[in-house]
């Protein structure tokens, strides 16, 4: 049996006519960029997250750099994120001239740390209160921001972390790329803090025809700011105050992601469905000895964008499945404070230890809502064939 991390073949044969009929109708139109369907989507996205405000964008990654961008970070500044996360999470605000800053995560659900957090700013920063800046003391920069993210699916705790913002009066930008539809304590992701970001890579839950983002906000100027930023700073036509980027959402992936949209609470759904089976297989299968599957973790849903397990020999399990046809793979294997082009914050592996585990412990396993019940066993009885071949007491 061959079992694929993700089948989006299956997903598009449910729902090809549709998709050939959204795309049919924008050539029909040549109206190609910043159309109907792009101000449509962003209607239905703001809906979906309870915000006033949603603003289409190029990519994920865009979502994160215009939002920065719009709270002016720059040359000398700095943001609080975490190294356990994709690298456009800390990418984009080199990228913009400034210094990325690190803390850690719970080891539970991945997710930033409050502890961490609250240690690092009573450790290493000081409130101006003349200037009403943070100042991150080690490096000599002014922390604009804070990014928690919401990571596999799962919100970050965020009522912790947005007191901690505000006692140092810092916004806070969620990256929540992997967590469309997530909700903490009944509210959506990305409508948490200041800004919030959403990728639609294809692989996302709701994922496009290539890339695509989305900027979620409460603030009509933080809207308009980034609106400004995603056409060269241009308003109107060929009138520029200041100076942006060319980073707007096709209308050819609006299109397909309306398509998609209706779909998106179900996929979700599924992908949740197919967690809980996968834990009670795996405690029934006496792997829990071995493996720890993912939690749910208190006064939040969980979308299943990845089913992030920590096993015993990680990388010997991953070959293992790989010769059985089991597609799988390791979000993240470095740590970004250990990459190298990170090497000049001057970070060790040991300064984040529960950033440094996960990178070296989990393995994401097949989840997608077409998962039927005869894969997913086969998944589990490979794993507990595995470790059956290397460990006594694992049942068959």
């Amino acid at each position: 049996m061959k079992v694929p991390l993700l089948d989006l073949q299956a997903q598009y044969a449910t729902i090809k006519d549709e998709v050939r009929a959204a795309v049919d109708s924008v050539f029909e139109s040549q109206r190609f960029v910043l159309g109907t369907h792009v101000a449509a989507l962003e209607g239905e996205i703001a809906k979906l997250c309870d915000a006033p405000y949603a603003v289409g964008v190029a990519s994920g990654t865009d979502a994160l750099l215009l939002s920065l961008k719009a709270l002016g970070v720059g040359p000398g500044d700095s943001v609080v994120t975490v190294p356990f996360t994709f690298f456009a999470t800390a990418g984009t605000i080199v990228n913009l001239g400034a210094r990325p800053l690190f803390v850690d995560i719970e080891r539970a659900g991945f997710e930033m740390d409050p502890e961490s957090l609250a240690s690092f700013f009573e450790r290493e920063c000081a409130f101006d209160k003349k200037t009403q800046r943070t100042i991150h003391k080690p490096s000599d920069t002014t922390v604009k921001a804070i990014v928690p993210v919401h990571l596999y699916g799962q919100c970050v705790n965020m009522d912790e972390i947005l007191a901690i913002a505000r006692r140092f009066s810092l916004p806070v930008v969620e990256d929540a790329c992997q967590a469309i539809g997530a909700t903490y304590k009944g509210r959506c992701a990305g409508a948490l803090g200041d800004l919030g970001c959403f990728s639609f890579f294809p692989s996302k839950n709701l994922g496009g025809a290539g890339d695509g983002g989305m900027v979620i906000t409460s603030d009509s100027r933080l809207a308009e700011r980034v609106r400004l930023l995603r056409t060269h700073g241009s308003h109107p036509k060929y009138y520029h105050s200041i100076v942006g980027y060319n980073s707007r959402l096709d209308e050819l992936q609006a299109a397909v992601l309306r398509v998609k949209l209706p779909h998106l609470a179900q996929w979700s759904k599924s992908r949740g469905e197919n967690a809980a089976r996968y834990n009670d297989d795996f405690k029934a299968a006496g792997l829990l000895s071995f493996i720890t599957p993912p939690s749910i973790l208190p006064d939040r849903s969980h979308i299943f964008h990845q089913y992030v397990i920590r096993c015993a020999k990680r990388d010997e399990l991953q070959q293992w499945l790989k010769d059985a046809g089991i597609g799988t793979e390791i979000y993240y294997p470095v740590s970004l404070h250990e990459q190298e082009c990170f090497r000049y914050l001057g970070y060790a592996a040991e300064n984040l230890p529960e950033s440094h585990a996960a990178s070296k412990e989990t393995l994401a396993l097949p989840i997608y809502p077409e998962l039927d019940d005869a894969q997913r066993r086969y998944v589990v009885d490979s794993i507990a064939a595995f470790y059956r071949d290397r460990v006594k007491g694992v049942r068959a």
